[in-house]
């Protein structure tokens, strides 16, 4: 028999239902930029526990000064709130006028985390202290991250977001605030930006050997199998092979002279195709053409990409790799 719930427990599922509808709602109509400036339309102030704490004070010692005429009492209690006056302009001075600026985010594979650099541009002269920046509504909680910026300078932070799946993800919401002077009073925005994440499969850890070549559709020749350490498409160089076709990165590696075997790259082609790669799952199939197009480029091959629906030309170099990475990313 199923036991009744407190009503409390009844109570707070509708309003935290409530309260993530009007968050979201808010959310999605903050303007979704880069950079942001933060002026007095979208920077907020609120007191703290501390801060009801020094108002509840300040109320005792006055009605206590007033009942028994303490002219230290009333210098006392006035002293105070006048330094609590004077703390609320300099708490959302010290946010009002910043710059963030939030750097293009490097893609990535899944078993690494995002990281976010974000740059604090201050243009007055006097220095701004007690800034934490943190990813607003993080599940699981995130760690603040504090700094200070100098007069007329910038500083730079960096944000981690936890692992995150295959795929193009944006940017979450970003918060800053500040406590600074007394910790009286909580300054904050909130931040949106426009930036997405491309978040790459994870590579197989010990893939099996590259495919064999596949014969060239003029090529005219019989298919033979070529194992990855012998497809490498170069001979040794002869006397009057152009410069252009001389790999110089293996010859770096080996200190002999090879060139592109023209021949052979006319006849057999490597071709990373999805149906070869007999995993179990899509995930893990992905996660296989991956490491073949790491270890493909690793080699300085020229190398194709087969997916359904899309076919990459075998080519190679860091443009190649990054649209075959990118295609299994958003496959």
């Amino acid at each position: 028999m199923a036991t009744a719930q407190p009503l409390p427990h009844l109570l707070l599922r509708p309003l935290a239902h409530v309260r993530a509808r009007f968050q979201r709602w808010w959310q999605a109509r903050l303007p979704a930029s880069d950079t942001l400036t933060l002026t007095q339309r979208n920077v907020y102030i609120l007191p703290t526990r501390a801060g009801f704490m020094l108002a509840t004070t300040l109320l005792v010692l006055l009605i206590a000064s007033i009942n028994y005429q303490l002219n230290l009492g009333y210098l006392l209690t006035f002293l105070l709130g006048g330094s609590a006056i004077v703390s609320t302009y300099i708490s959302h001075g010290t946010l009002r006028g910043l710059t963030f600026v939030l750097h293009p985010v490097d893609a990535h594979h899944a078993d690494a985390p995002s990281k976010l650099r974000i740059t604090l541009h201050n243009e007055r002269k006097a220095p701004r202290y007690g800034i934490g920046l943190q990813v607003y509504q993080l599940p699981g909680g995130a760690h603040w991250v504090w700094c200070d910026v100098p007069g007329q300078g910038s500083t730079d932070v960096e944000l981690v977001l936890p692992l995150l799946p295959r795929g193009r993800h944006p940017v979450p919401v970003l918060t800053a605030e500040t406590r600074f002077p007394l910790g009286i009073f909580r300054v904050w925005t909130i931040w949106r930006p426009a930036a997405a994440v491309l978040v790459y499969p994870q590579a197989e850890a010990a893939p099996p050997p590259l495919p064999a070549g596949q014969p060239h559709s003029g090529g005219g020749s019989a298919a033979r199998h070529v194992a990855s350490s012998e497809f490498d498409g170069v001979r040794p160089y002869r006397r009057g092979d152009p410069l252009k076709s001389v790999v110089w990165k293996k010859a770096a590696k080996t200190d002999e002279l090879v060139s592109r075997d023209s021949l052979q790259a006319q006849h057999f082609q490597l071709w990373l195709d999805l149906q070869e790669t007999y995993a179990a799952t899509l995930e893990q199939r992905l996660s296989r053409l991956c490491a073949w197009v790491l270890l493909a480029e690793a080699q300085e091959l020229d190398y194709g990409l087969r997916l359904p629906g899309m076919e990459l030309a075998p080519s190679q170099g860091e443009m190649h790799k990054r649209q075959c990475l990118q295609a299994l990313a958003l496959y």
